[in-house]
């Protein structure tokens, strides 16, 4: 039985800032809210090899897709690391994402 992809999402760092970035559309956008969320596998292959020319032109670094959950209030990132790197830096909670978002540390 092949395995289920789960819902994915595309990531990347701005190079000049490292900024956490997500993939929406063909550009990139500053919040996780605002991430195109690709179900299946195919969609998130195309996003993923498109990003490569934002690599090619030094606007971003190191894009990669990985897994969200799909709940009733929305897409969340399904693992530690993408919950962390959504919510910004966690070393200054009333700056930047984290102060924006009321996000707890």
């Amino acid at each position: 039985m092949p395995k289920v992809q789960p819902p994915q999402a595309l990531t990347a760092n701005r190079l000049r800032t490292g900024d956490v970035l997500y993939w929406r559309g063909g550009d990139w956008v500053d919040s996780f809210a605002e991430a195109e969320i690709f179900p299946e596998a195919p969609g998130a292959d195309a996003a993923l090899k498109s990003a490569q020319q934002f690599v090619a032109d030094r606007i971003v670094v190191n894009p990669y897709l990985f897994p969200v959950r799909l709940e009733t209030d929305g897409a969340h990132p399904a693992e530690e690391r993408e919950i962390i790197r959504a919510g910004g830096p966690s070393i200054h909670p009333n700056l930047g994402k984290q102060a924006a978002r009321h996000v707890p540390v």
